[in-house]
């Protein structure tokens, strides 16, 4: 990357019609962590604080036709992936990360809503496990998901240590198991295949969390386009999203999200 070009990135993912999570979520985060953010949507989804209401999924050639478009004339520093639906889409996420031999993939495994709604077909997970992701860099599940990969119980430190093994023995590069789900303060566990490495953090007392993983995965992302090495940027983005929801933003009757705009608004 020429010392005068802006980071880039592109975010592969869902659009959340409330701006809180998916599409909209990482673009808010690219530009407030300043990269030149990019997308290719997968799917349209109509939601807001309290749920999603309905989900369309893009035909794959426009998934396609999408990324092409980006990564032929602009390029990326780095690329993420959340929300792909179907094997389908995942296929084609494969094909063409393999294609442009995008090196620092960040994989968000969304699988299921805040509210409870699956946002990835029960085929397509082993599609994602087996296809994408030993192609990543770096990859963020939360315990849930880390489970539904592994076919591990994860409730335990000990538990997100060997699901990260697992995830590592899969093909990537990075594993990043984030604990906020579990009892007391969260912390995450970082594993490069050699050594661990656990990232803590204080509780917040708040409901508005939506979009969190959507952001954290984001903030990675925006970190390894600038250029920082894996762990640097995974520190970042973890020091990036607990000030986001520190300073979450009362939007709506249900989960508000996180604040986006660290660096807009004097976050250190």
């Amino acid at each position: 990357m020429a010392e005068d070009m802006i980071p880039r990135a592109l975010t592969i993912a869902g659009s959340d019609s409330s701006g809180g999570a998916g599409i909209q979520a990482d673009l808010k985060v690219f530009n407030s962590m300043g990269v030149y953010g990019m997308s290719a949507i997968t799917a349209l989804t109509a939601q807001n604080t309290m749920g999603v209401r309905r989900v369309d999924v893009m035909e794959k050639e426009m998934v396609q036709a999408q990324i092409d478009a980006c990564l032929e004339d602009i390029g990326a520093d780095s690329v993420k992936t959340g929300m792909l639906a179907n094997s389908q889409l995942v296929k084609i996420v494969r094909e063409r990360i393999s294609y442009y031999q995008v090196k620092n993939l960040v994989i968000d495994p969304v699988m299921i809503s805040k509210t409870g709604v699956y946002l990835l077909e029960e085929e397509a997970r082993n599609s994602l496990k087996e296809e994408l992701l030993p192609l990543s860099h770096i990859i963020t599940p939360n315990i849930f998901e880390a489970e539904e990969l592994t076919g591990l119980k994860v409730k335990t430190l000990a538990e997100m240590a060997d699901a990260a093994r697992a995830l590592h023995e899969l093909g990537a590069s990075w594993v990043v198991i984030k604990g906020g789900h579990l009892k007391g303060d969260p912390l995450d566990l970082v594993y490069n295949g050699k050594e661990f490495f656990e990232l803590t953090g204080k509780r917040v007392v708040t409901k508005n969390t939506h979009g969190t993983g959507c952001s954290y995965s984001a903030a990675i992302t925006a970190g390894l386009a600038q250029g920082l090495a894996p762990m640097e940027a995974i520190k970042q983005a973890k020091k990036y999203i607990e000030w986001g929801i520190a300073n979450s933003h009362e939007v709506g009757s249900g989960y508000g999200p996180t604040n986006h705009f660290y660096y807009r608004i004097g976050g250190e």
